[in-house]
């Protein structure tokens, strides 16, 4: 692929062809699915410093959650002075509305990449080898509405795959929930976007799976479970420290 994105697809396709090769003698036809969960883990631990910061916002909005609450009582018909006084809050406590989408969107660009190697016929002028390789008969360049369709046996794969990430993100809207606190979520209640999206937005990876390639459906299952198990350690982590009188 040419033009400037095809430097990091080229770059991921040389990082994720090797891995292949090395798992295909143990794992067979799983190989390049595994190497795919591997590159997603691989671009997790990198983003873990984010994560922390981002926690410790989500921490931090919980705490404010019912001074926020407060504040959207008072200035319910005061939109520009309520929006004034939500950002020297969040200010104050060193947070933001937004503390928890930082390492979403920076690996949205990897996601991207992804995506687009398995789009692409050629890498560097040479056929792309990963576009032969399938996840139990379905190949990881197909989409669940092309080739055979959502009645086959590929159409079985995407929907087990569907099915664990809807899995994931319930479990990822109790837990945030149960992080945010009675108080927060009492607030987001009364919020009437606010709790849409609170509700929606853990399935939203679902959605993005049905329009992407398999592969990239993988990479979505994969580092939406370790956003789960992250939020798990971390929070179990805070409750320790906070127990034993730890900042």
């Amino acid at each position: 692929m040419s033009g400037f994105l095809g430097v990091p697809i080229d770059a991921a396709y040389h990082l994720v062809c090797p891995f292949v090769s090395f798992l295909t003698p143990l794992l067979g036809g799983l190989a390049a699915a595994v190497a795919i969960v591997g590159f997603t883990v691989a671009v997790r631990l990198l983003l873990v410093p984010l994560s922390y910061r981002a926690m410790r916002g989500m921490a931090a909005q919980a705490r404010v959650a019912p001074l926020v609450q407060d504040l959207r009582k008072r200035h319910a018909r005061q939109p520009e002075r309520l929006q004034r006084e939500l950002a020297e809050l969040y200010q104050a406590e060193g947070t933001s509305m937004f503390a928890g989408c930082l390492p979403l969107l920076v690996q949205w660009p990897a996601f991207a990449v992804l995506s687009l190697l398995f789009r692409s016929s050629q890498i560097g002028g040479a056929p792309n080898t990963l576009l032969a390789h399938r996840l139990f008969g379905a190949p990881l360049a197909s989409y669940w509405l092309g080739g055979a369709g959502p009645f086959s046996a590929q159409g079985v794969v995407f929907a087990g795959l569907f099915v664990l990430m809807a899995g994931i993100g319930w479990l990822s809207a109790r837990m945030a929930r149960r992080a945010a606190g009675p108080a927060a979520v009492t607030g987001m209640a009364a919020d009437g976007i606010s709790a849409a999206l609170v509700r929606l937005l853990p399935f939203a990876t679902v959605v993005i799976a049905a329009f992407v390639p398999l592969a990239a459906g993988l990479y979505l299952a994969t580092s939406t479970a370790w956003t789960l198990a992250e939020r798990a350690v971390l929070g179990r982590s805070r409750a320790l420290r906070r127990d034993h009188g730890s900042p």
